[in-house]
Parts: structure tokens; C-alpha cells; sequence
């Protein structure tokens, strides 16, 4: 199984350079099925792998000027402390079990993989669809952006708690955002959520140290060595193969893939 989970790791990081937002979904169902580790500290561990190969994805967009600095700012700080309170303070303060009526039994390992299958079909079904975002002209870095801030508070904030509850970056919340709220065209706010993911990840990941989590480093260090491979390689291969069709397969993939863990989770309860 321990091999199945580092092909998973290395397709996990192939899925985040070939399509972007969307390929991190896999992280949490890999280290649960494929590892065997208890979800809740799956969550913290997914925060750190999301956030080191986001941050390695996003040299790339640095480069070619794909990062709007300012906007990464604004919606990034509400996010991040988001976060980083729901991984200190949220997540260890939920009763377990959350449910129990009449011998129903809702465990908080079970209750945080049926919430995280339910993002992977939101985010499934956000990759299956076409986009009808509209494409406005590149806006230049250094170009002053109008912002909704209240809006952007608020996005900000729900996806900061979604990512500390499941662990994934989220990005298919964050891109339309960047795009409606902030008025970036679809290049840039791509770039943007990857600088904006890997800060609110791995600034999360540090609320569990907080909480005094056991992390099993060396694992988490070669897991997350494989995936930063699988995002390099990922990245040289998009430039030869079209997103527009893989994008869509995946997502069947993902919807898939999270169908499965309601059914299994759910079928399970006592």
C-alpha cells in the first residue's frame, strides 16, 4: 500500500503542474486509504504537502510577471488568519463523536472525510463545467486593482476555514474569486492563488504545531520531495499537452473518487 501511496504522490503532484487548481484534492484520500493515517492529522499533513509544492508551482508564474502582489495580499491575510485559527483552535475544539442519535454514530475522523468528499465533488464539478468567467486584458503588476473588500473579507475567510477543516488549498474557490472580485484575468489569478495557497497551507500547518500534533517528519519530508517532482514534471508536460482536455477528465475522476468515500464513510457508521 506504501507504494501505491508514493505513485499517488508523485499523480498527486502531476495532477497540480499539468491542471493547477483542483489537483491537490487527492492528498487527503491518498494518505487515509493508502497510508493509513488518522484523517484529522491527514488534514495537517495535507496543509504542508499543498502548501511546499503550491509554493514550487508558483516560481514559475513568478517569472513571468503572473502574480499580482497587492491582490495576493488582500485576499491572502483574511484567509491565512482564517486558517491558522481553525487549525489551533476550531478543529481541536470539535466534540467527538459530532453526531450520536440512536446508535448513529457521526465520528469527527468520519464527519471531516464526508465534509472534505463534498468539496471534491464541488471541486469536481467545478473542472467538469466550462468556465464562463469573463477574460478581461492583462493587467499589469504594478497596476492598481478595485477591490470589493468586503466581498473579498468574506471569500477569504470561508475558504481560510474550509482549508483548516479539510486540508486542501482550495483553489477552485479561490481562481473565481480572484477573478470576479478582483477583476484579474485568468493567468494571473491563477498565479495569485498559487502564492496565496501556499502561505495560508503552510502558516496553517503551524496552528498544529500549536496543538502539539505528533508529525512524523521524515515521512511527510519524503512524501512531499516526490510530489514537488511530480508538480516539476507536471509543469514541463502542460506545456505540450492542453489543460482544456485534461482538465475535465480529472474532475470525473475526482467526482468519482468522492462519491466513493461518502458511500464508504457513510455505509460504515454505527
Amino acid at each position: 500500500m506504501e507504494i501505491l501511496g508514493y505513485i499517488g504522490a508523485i499523480i498527486m503532484g502531476l495532477s497540480l503542474g499539468l491542471i493547477g487548481g483542483g489537483g491537490s484534492i487527492l492528498t487527503v484520500p491518498i494518505l487515509v486509504y493508502l497510508f493509513m493515517v488518522e484523517p484529522v492529522l491527514a488534514t495537517a499533513y495535507s496543509l504542508f504537502i499543498v502548501g511546499l509544492t503550491s509554493l514550487v508551482g508558483s516560481f514559475s508564474h513568478m517569472r513571468m510577471g503572473n502574480i499580482h502582489w497587492r491582490t495576493a495580499i488582500v485576499f491572502g491575510v483574511p484567509s491565512i488568519l482564517a486558517v491558522y485559527a481553525t487549525r489551533a483552535w476550531l478543529v481541536p475544539a470539535l466534540p467527538d463523536p459530532i453526531v450520536d442519535l440512536g446508535g448513529v454514530v457521526l465520528s469527527k475522523a468520519v464527519g471531516i472525510l464526508v465534509l472534505f468528499a463534498l468539496i471534491m465533488v464541488a471541486a469536481a464539478y467545478s473542472m467538469i463545467r466550462k468556465p464562463k468567467v469573463p477574460k478581461g486584458p492583462d493587467v499589469p503588476a504594478d497596476e492598481a486593482v478595485k477591490f470589493n473588500y468586503p466581498l473579498i473579507l468574506a471569500e477569504g475567510v470561508v475558504v481560510g476555514m474550509i482549508t483548516g477543516i479539510v486540508g486542501a488549498g482550495g483553489g477552485f474557490l479561490i481562481i473565481p474569486a480572484l477573478v470576479l472580485l478582483a477583476k484579474l484575468p485568468m493567468k494571473q489569478a491563477v498565479g495569485t492563488s498559487l502564492i496565496i495557497i501556499a502561505a495560508k497551507s503552510l502558516i496553517g500547518f503551524t496552528g498544529d504545531l500549536k496543538g502539539g500534533e505528533l508529525i512524523e517528519w521524515n515521512f511527510l519530508l519524503v512524501f512531499s520531495a516526490i510530489a514537488v517532482v511530480g508538480i516539476i514534471v507536471g509543469s514541463i508536460l502542460s506545456k505540450r499537452i492542453p489543460n482544456e482536455k485534461l482538465k475535465p477528465a480529472f474532475g470525473w475522476f475526482v467526482l468519482l473518487m468522492g462519491i466513493y468515500i461518502i458511500g464508504r464513510e457513510l455505509t460504515n457508521l454505527s
